[in-house]
């Protein structure tokens, strides 16, 4: 009966019965008032009643789901009335000779009033009991963006599941379609698999309260970049959860995920970053690692482990892993076993960078053909704590390496560089910068056959120590969320577009060169934190406090990926840039770098930051750095 009463076809059925019985009940009202002959009052019931019914049809009165009329609908009753009794009156007139118009006029204002009023009641009545009747708690209340194959296919998925009579699929009947939102004009009041095109994405937050929607679902998997953006900012104003459909490329119909149901995920961050994914060519990246032997430094962490995974799929000979930290290479081991079997080979090797002599061991018995460099010391306020940990990792760590690499003969170096090193206005950055000069140095020397390359990127969305994390946390844990300053502002990229630059750099680099990744624009890290928040379905500074806790030791508010000395040249891919290097005076580097190697080894943290400041000219103090920064802005 439930199913009878949800068919759209039943419903139709139902209404143009009830319009049927109205204008018989206007009938008996007027020939009540007029009294005509109980002939000529049969007759008129019998050709109006089918006069309406047919002009009703004809002026889409049974075209749209009733339960969602708006005020101007009703005018399509209104209209389909007076077409059809003034076409009943009209036939009566011609056949019986006899004008019946007070009645008709008393008929149709009747009849008017009735089958609105109907309308009215049981979109807000009976509808809704109904509804509430059909629906349990598990379900939610859901407004799909789009009026597209996608949400066609979704709400029958959801529809069938619902029908059906077997547990695994009833668990994707969670959502309940209420309403669709699409901007093409054309097919607004029309419905997919009963479920109305209610209006624009302009109107979201107005069709989220009038149909008391609880998730919205974005089912344009199609859409450009720059329409997702503004149509997700306006979903995230609302405070309610959304939930996306992938782009259409990384649809994956398997045994996993054999429906789009399936694939629908919590949005991401990254989704509101503002510009298109970054797009690598496979090719030259294949061209590059296929059949060679590639070995990862840090290869545990987040975006070693990326490289590593990401360098599986080109076919190498064999990957090396190189890690200090245990569990991560444990962990990335384990993945990779699962993931490639016995058709990989790779070795995961505990071992410090630090340490020259191990370094060489592994070089020694491995003959690396292609090294990145991914390890590194990365966390800004640990490492003021600690700079010489920084200057003993990051630096003695690149040159050891480096060094190695040349000695070896491997192809290319590739070391993993940051934004931070850019104008430093902290330990970790300077001594990034350092590693930079370094591979500069040494790709100044023409010494040997290797080819050395930088890749310089901002922050990473989900790596270890990301805000991004932090910020889940805090709001999943019921606690504010802490931004450090309200002007702070980032560039961000995800960890596989990271990774695809330092796969893709390395496949092009001719030695020597610095390559940037235009990052769109920098993102406010507090505008960040408000998405976020309205994501988890919460109102900012309301349902979640954002506390302000002030700049953190060596922070900057804003990062720059160039430096003044450099320009841009472009590439054969049109988002990655080459950076200018700055040229490095060949008989003074050595001789600074050994002093900040020998102030680091003295665990002297004074001595080491005055090296460091002395190494690296454009290495300032946060406060200078930010004061001009505000005063600019």
């Amino acid at each position: 009966m439930k199913d009878l009463i949800q068919s759209f076809k039943f419903r139709k059925a139902a209404l143009a019965v009830a319009d049927a019985f109205i204008i018989t009940v206007a009938s008996l009202i007027s020939n009540f008032i007029f009294n005509y002959k109980k002939d000529v009052f049969i007759v008129s019931i019998i050709i109006s009643v089918i006069c309406c019914f047919l002009a009703l049809f004809m002026c889409g009165a049974y075209s749209k789901l009733w339960r969602y009329f708006k005020s101007k609908d009703y005018l399509s009753c209104v209209c389909g009335i007076l077409v059809g009794i003034a076409s009943s009156t009209t036939i009566y007139y011609v056949a019986e000779k006899n004008c019946l118009f007070h009645y008709s006029l008393v008929q149709a204002a009747v009849s008017i009033i009735g089958i609105c009023l109907f309308r009215f009641i049981f979109k807000t009545t009976f509808i809704e009991l109904t509804h509430i009747s059909n629906n349990d708690s598990s379900r939610v209340r859901t407004m799909f963006i789009g009026g597209g194959m996608a949400s066609k296919m979704m709400i029958r998925e959801i529809h069938n599941a619902q029908k059906s009579q077997i547990e695994e699929e009833k668990k994707s009947a969670i959502y309940d379609p209420v309403c669709i939102i699409d901007d093409n004009d054309s097919i607004i009041g029309e419905s997919i698999e009963d479920v109305m095109i209610v209006g624009r994405t302009s109107e979201i937050k107005k069709y989220v309260e009038a149909y008391k929607v609880k998730q919205i679902i974005f089912a344009i998997p199609s859409c450009i970049d720059e329409e997702r953006q503004r149509i997700l900012k306006i979903c995230s104003e609302t405070n309610i959860p959304v939930k996306v459909l992938p782009f259409i490329g990384s649809l994956i119909f398997d045994e996993d995920k054999p429906t789009l149901l399936n694939q629908i995920r919590d949005i991401k961050v990254e989704d509101l970053l503002g510009r298109d994914p970054i797009k690598f060519d496979n090719q030259d990246i294949k061209n590059f690692i296929g059949d060679k032997v590639c070995m990862v430094t840090g290869g545990g962490g987040s975006i070693g482990s990326e490289l590593v995974r990401q360098i599986a799929r080109y076919n190498p000979k064999q990957i090396i892993i190189v890690d200090i930290y245990e569990n991560n290479a444990y962990d990335i081991q384990q993945e990779l076993k699962m993931e490639h079997g016995d058709d990989l080979n790779f070795t995961t090797i505990i071992a410090s960078v630090r340490d020259y002599h191990r370094m060489n061991q592994i070089f020694s018995e491995y003959k690396p053909q292609i090294v990145f460099h991914a390890a590194a010391h990365k966390h800004v306020p640990l490492m003021e704590v600690s700079p010489m940990e920084a200057i003993k990792n990051n630096v003695v760590g690149t040159f050891n390496v480096a060094t190695l690499a040349q000695f070896h003969n491997a192809e290319k170096f590739v070391m993993i560089s940051t934004d931070k090193a850019v104008n430093p206005t902290n330990v970790m950055g300077a001594s990034k910068r350092c590693c930079e000069m370094i591979v500069q140095y040494l790709s100044q020397q023409h010494e040997g056959k290797t080819e050395f390359v930088t890749t310089r990127f901002g922050n990473v969305l989900g790596s270890n120590g990301s805000v991004i994390p932090l910020f889940k946390r805090q709001i999943e844990q019921g606690r504010p969320v802490t931004v450090t300053h309200p002007d702070i502002i980032r560039y961000f990229m995800t960890i596989p577009e990271a990774v695809s630059l330092v796969m893709e750099a390395a496949a092009i680099a001719e030695g020597g060169e610095i390559f940037v990744l235009d990052m769109g624009k920098p993102v406010r890290i507090v505008t960040l934190a408000e998405n976020l928040i309205r994501m988890y379905g919460k109102v900012p500074y309301k349902d979640v406090e954002i506390k302000f806790t002030g700049l953190r030791p060596g922070e900057k508010i804003k990062e720059e990926l160039l430096m003044n000395d450099e320009g841009l040249k472009k590439t054969s891919n049109k988002l990655i840039f080459i950076g200018r290097q700055i040229e490095i005076n060949e008989s003074v580097f050595p001789m600074k770098l050994a002093e900040l190697r020998d102030a680091a080894l003295e665990n002297n943290v004074k001595s080491a930051v005055d090296a460091l400041h002395d190494m690296v000219p454009t290495f300032t103090t946060p406060e200078e750095y930010n004061n001009n920064v505000l005063i600019r802005a």
